[in-house]
């Protein structure tokens, strides 16, 4: 179980690290679905999208993994009130296919109780011989009790 463990913390990385860099190549989907009460769309999907990059490059760096996936938890319920506001006013994102389905729509509100279920499974301490790692574990220190 923990290897498979492992292999679904570099999915979640590599995944969140790609979607991150979506938010500054292509902003403005994110930016349509901003509700209309928050100040500057632009800056809060950019920022949205530094920490997602952030996140998912942490979760693969022992030493800060577990703060990584809080700080996880935390961007994805931050930016639910994106997806609510798009599936109430059936938004519709023209580079994704269906985007205006109700049922596309409603299917990511529940997603994102599995994203953050998903970063949270990574809050808790790992097997540090098998953690997927950026960096070869002979160098993080021994003084860090990861």
């Amino acid at each position: 179980m923990n290897r498979r463990k492992e292999l679904f913390r570099v999915i979640l990385a590599i995944s969140i690290i790609i979607v991150g860099i979506t938010h500054f190549a292509v902003p403005q989907p994110y930016v349509k679905i901003m509700p209309p009460q928050l100040p500057y769309p632009l800056g809060l999907v950019y920022l949205s999208g530094f920490y997602e990059i952030l996140g998912g490059i942490g979760l693969l760096v022992p030493p800060v993994s577990q703060a990584a996936a809080w700080g996880l938890v935390l961007l994805f319920i931050a930016v639910f009130p994106a997806n609510i506001n798009m599936a109430v006013n059936h938004i519709k994102i023209e580079t994704i296919p269906y985007s205006d389905s109700p049922w596309v729509q409603a299917i990511r509100l529940p997603l994102q109780a599995v994203l953050i279920a998903w970063a949270w499974w990574y809050t808790r301490p790992s097997d540090k011989e098998i953690q997927a790692s950026l960096i070869p574990k002979s160098l993080i220190p021994k003084e860090l009790d990861w």
